[in-house]
């Protein structure tokens, strides 16, 4: 369907490159608005590819995709489906990417689900062409890649083969590595619930290498419903209680809006590494947790094994182990964006010490007609974006600023727009 579109329409005013939460989210406030939107890429499908057995770390109530009406909500689904979304009762990831499938169908006119290759500047805005080599033109394009572009490997294993280390974002089922020794890499959610789960899968061995000091955990959520002073001393928010996180949840413009510094402090310090609590006692499996480490050097043995060299509390130490899983994070560079032009990426201005691109408003990159969505905008616009509950926000703005754009001409920048992250860091847009 969507070809038939490209057919009728050479120059589309929209396509959306991503078929996450966040491009789907984009992509159902632009149907609703007739621009007719072009989307690619396959629904769900990182979320689709998590090991079973993971469950969602945020509230059914903050997890849902975003369409104007607020007809298709997580909860809508799970009504459809018989199940009951509750407060403090975690979700399997499993339903989570079938709802976003739901989601697709219902909000959605057409997905596309070839992979894009490339987002160029041409005549009219730009060249999208797909992974088959047919190229779409498009006034305007929304970038939702979601984070797996992003992904982070410490320095000293990056050199190592997939078959020695991968990163927590490469795993489906987790019993290919059953009677192995296993090494996770981190102490956030990811690496908690990794490490749990292959305990559960049958692994010879697991143990955590963290260079934090303790081990995080968010307490059980207190009632929805409480007593008005509860209430007010820690209001819920889609990212947690308390007041900073409500600040972070509700106004990611007015963090656009900070000092350059500051916001760089925030992005780096806030809704830091923490285990669901719904976890801890599964996690106790897992006996060999090693806090206060981080891995100097790796490199495989003669009998096809790794060696880490890793420094802890009581000086140097030496791991031997079978395979590394790095549950780091991601990491929003814009040199990791290589769905973009060269020419492309070279020009757009920047922000933070990552080297984001810079995000002004209504979504809107330094070039014009590229918008952005997701983890990429989170140097810019705060926390938030780097969760399902920042979808929302995005989505109906970042519209507004493409039925904007289109008004104005539709996009096309010059390249040679200098790329420069302390100028651009105290730019507004």
């Amino acid at each position: 369907m969507a070809n038939a579109m490209a057919k009728a329409n050479p120059v589309c005013d929209l396509v959306v490159v991503g078929a996450g939460p966040y491009g789907l989210s984009v992509a159902a406030h632009a149907a609703a608005r007739g621009l007719g939107p072009v989307t690619f890429g396959r629904p769900m499908e990182s979320w689709h590819a998590m090991p079973s057995g993971m469950f969602l770390k945020s509230e059914p109530w903050a997890s849902h995709l975003s369409d104007p009406a607020g007809a298709y909500g997580l909860d809508a689904y799970a009504a459809a489906q018989g199940v009951r979304a509750e407060h403090g009762v975690p979700l399997p990831v499993s339903f989570f990417a079938a709802y976003g499938d739901w989601f697709a169908r219902q909000a959605v006119p057409a997905v596309d689900e070839r992979t894009v290759l490339s987002v160029a500047p041409a005549p009219e805005g730009f060249a999208v062409t797909a992974e088959d080599g047919e190229t779409l033109r498009a006034r305007t394009v929304a970038l939702a890649v979601g984070v797996l572009p992003f992904l982070e490997v410490p320095g000293p294993l990056r050199h190592l083969p997939r078959r020695y280390v991968t990163h927590s974002s490469h795993h489906g089922e987790l019993g290919v590595l059953a009677g192995r020794d296993v090494t996770v890499v981190g102490a956030g959610q990811a690496a908690l619930e990794t490490a749990a789960l292959l305990a559960e899968a049958g692994a010879g061995a697991v143990r955590i290498v963290a260079r934090t000091d303790r081990l995080r955990w968010n307490t059980l959520p207190p009632a929805l419903r409480r007593g008005p002073w509860a209430a007010l001393r820690a209001p819920h928010t889609g990212l947690g209680c308390g007041w900073t996180n409500k600040l972070y949840a509700d106004t990611p413009g007015a963090f656009r809006r900070l000092p350059a510094a500051t916001r760089a402090r925030l992005f780096d310090s806030a809704l830091g590494p923490a285990g669901a609590w719904w976890l801890r006692e599964r996690f106790a499996a897992v006996t060999d947790v090693r806090l206060g480490h981080r891995i100097t050097a790796a490199a495989v043995t003669g009998d096809e094994r790794l060696r880490l060299d890793v420094e802890g509390p009581d000086g140097a130490a030496v791991l031997e182990t079978d395979h590394v899983v790095a549950a780091t994070g991601f990491v929003p560079s814009l040199d990791r964006a290589g769905v973009l032009d060269p020419a492309l990426r070279s020009a757009l201005r920047t922000v933070g010490p990552a080297g984001a691109p810079e995000t002004g408003a209504l979504f809107e990159s330094s070039w014009p007609g590229l918008f952005l969505a997701g983890l990429l905008t989170a140097p810019s616009y705060g926390p938030s974006m780097r969760f399902v509950f920042g979808a929302d926000y995005t989505a109906g703005r970042l519209v507004r600023g493409v039925r904007r754009r289109l008004r104005a001409g539709g996009g096309g920048g010059a390249v040679g727009r200098p790329r420069s992250g302390e100028r651009a860091a105290g730019a507004r847009a």
